[in-house]
């Protein structure tokens, strides 16, 4: 799920670094949206493919955090390595990397 953090507006986009990471079960993805975007934040293994759709809605300003439990859109569990994520909201594209250890 996806969950508003504070009532401040940001004044740039901003996708932060997952926490914790490395993670084991779960991980914390932060974003922060200047203005109202429809916003899509996917999960892609090392080799590109994607894994699940975290998040694909509008948004208005503000700042969100989405979890990820390592599932996949299946539900099942991904193994341990590396894996991206990246966001699109408006014209903001940005990926990072996160490691899973079990």
């Amino acid at each position: 799920g996806v969950q508003q953090s504070g009532t401040e507006i940001p004044v740039k986009f901003e996708l932060s670094q997952n926490y914790p990471n490395p993670f084991n079960p779960s991980t914390k993805i932060n974003f922060s949206l200047p203005q109202t975007a429809q916003v899509t934040l996917k999960i892609y293994d090392i080799t590109g493919k994607e894994i699940i759709t975290l998040v694909n809605q509008k948004f208005n300003a503000g700042k969100y955090t989405a979890d990820w439990a390592g599932l996949d859109g299946n539900g099942v569990t991904v193994s341990s390595g590396v894996y991206f994520y990246k966001i699109i909201a408006g014209n903001n594209i940005q990926t990072k990397r996160m490691v899973l250890i079990k």
